[in-house]
């Protein structure tokens, strides 16, 4: 079904997709880590304003039913760089990803090897999280230049993780000094400068900020503090940046507020520059929130399947398609992108790996966007999700749901008795949905137990 979606919506032809007549749009796409719905103050937010995010939100489309594809990190840019269930690939199924030997196969179609075949210069600055050296990496997978750290997180001080320092300019591992935002965005602005002066080429800069994740450092002498004091646990492990008692609320309005003026700082270059008029800019997380983030009007947060865990800040500026100011309540999920970016310019799925996401420019344009069935699953708590219309299914552990997501955002009131048919449709279809996808070997059998996020609930009393 996600198939022929995907060809109906990309056969659907917008005009007007850039500004300047005939030249492909940049895409600029910025992805937050852990960071939760309600966490930007257009979308809720109350103790602290993102004035940026909200301006872009202003500006462009924002999206009430965006969806990550996973509730954990690594899962999602999966599907985000190949716009497919990250359960068809074996580097989908391990969160956290501990195994040396998983990664994003070289070769494989992604989102910048894609556009780079139409054209396009890549790059990514920030989080990759998808395979470590040396078979796995950015410029393997199709970047043309690469900035950032390896792994899931970082010291935003020291930029080490376990003793070592997880900061690299391509495959050459580095030393840099500043708070990792600050310099994430440098590094940003640095690679729109070098576009400029190739006006006639387009670009793909996915810049994906660490921030909020933990550790939990804002800009300021406490976070700096706090980095000392990890510094000086035992290395070996990323404990030195596992947190749980760490962090106050005012620490993580640091975190995201400083995250908000940096993209200021980039998109106000992208205007002077000249380039607003040709760029797409898109924001939105890899999950729910954790520990200090609003999920309002949600349950759950990261690790949870409740929406949460899922439901994600969703924001998209496309000069020439989004009235400003608009809002959709079409369902769109991270897979989305490259199939949608990929149609505007000029690309198609290749046809030994289709596309589960669809090109969703006409909701971006406010047209109405076929019905589809969304799904997720993850191994803790033996979580399923299946998204339809208004109404979702879910299992956590024994407990089985129906929920209607739209007159009950907290997910209270189980519809499965009342309405019986719809709970076995949709259970029904995750099954013969899953059926399709690898099989999930449970992350303890890698060799590791799950230690980062332990059981919040137990489902099954």
């Amino acid at each position: 079904m996600a198939g022929a979606l995907g060809t109906a919506a990309m056969a659907f032809a917008v005009p007007g997709l850039a500004h300047t007549p005939g030249r492909k749009p940049n895409f600029l796409f910025i992805m937050a880590d852990d960071l939760g719905y309600a966490d930007l103050s257009c979308y809720g937010r109350r103790d602290y304003t993102t004035p940026v995010l909200d301006s872009l939100a202003a500006q462009g489309m924002k999206f009430t039913h965006g969806y990550a594809n996973s509730a954990v990190c690594s899962s999602t840019r999966v599907g985000l760089i190949t716009g497919r269930y990250q359960y068809r690939l074996p580097v989908g199924l391990e969160e956290p990803l501990e195994n040396p030997d998983l990664g994003l196969e070289p070769g494989l179609p992604t989102l910048p090897s894609l556009l780079k075949a139409q054209g396009y210069h890549t790059a990514l600055v920030g989080k990759w999280h998808l395979g470590r050296l040396p078979n796995f990496g950015p410029l393997k997978s199709g970047y043309d230049e690469f900035w950032g750290n390896r792994g899931g997180g970082v010291d935003y001080y020291t930029h080490r993780v376990g003793g070592n320092e997880d900061l690299w300019d391509g495959e050459v591992q580095i030393e840099e000094v500043g708070y990792y935002t600050d310099l994430l965005a440098d590094r940003s602005i640095r690679y729109l400068e070098d576009r400029a002066a190739q006006p006639d080429k387009p670009w793909l800069l996915s810049l994906h900020f660490t921030a909020p994740h933990w550790p939990w450092e804002a800009n300021d002498a406490l976070g700096r503090s706090e980095s000392a004091r990890l510094a000086e646990l035992p290395s070996g492990s990323d404990l030195d940046i596992v947190h749980f008692d760490g962090g106050t609320q005012e620490t993580y309005a640091g975190m995201v507020t400083s995250m908000d003026m940096n993209i200021g700082r980039i998109l106000n270059r992208v205007a002077e520059l000249g380039m607003e008029q040709d760029t797409v800019v898109v924001f939105t997380s890899d999950n729910g929130g954790e520990r200090f983030s609003d999920t309002w009007p949600f349950s759950g947060r990261k690790t949870e399947l409740l929406e949460g865990g899922i439901r994600v800040p969703f924001i998209v500026k496309w000069p020439g398609l989004t009235a400003p100011g608009s809002t959709s309540e079409a369902p769109a999920m991270s897979m989305d992108f490259l199939p949608t970016f990929l149609a505007a310019a000029g690309g198609s799925a290749p046809s030994a790996t289709p596309f589960d996401g669809i090109d969703f420019r006409p909701a971006l344009a406010g047209r109405a966007m076929p019905e589809r069935t969304l799904f997720w699953r993850y191994w803790n708590k033996d979580q399923k999700a299946v998204r339809r219309g208004r109404h979702k299914y879910l299992k956590m552990g024994s407990n089985e749901f129906l929920f209607d997501v739209v007159a009950d955002p907290l997910e209270r009131g189980n519809l499965k008795d009342r309405m019986p048919e719809l709970f076995a449709e949709l259970k029904q279809a995750h099954a013969e949905w899953n059926a399709d996808m690898l099989f999930d070997p449970n992350a303890r059998s890698y060799g590791f137990e799950p230690r980062m996020f332990p059981d919040r609930y137990d489902w099954n009393e």
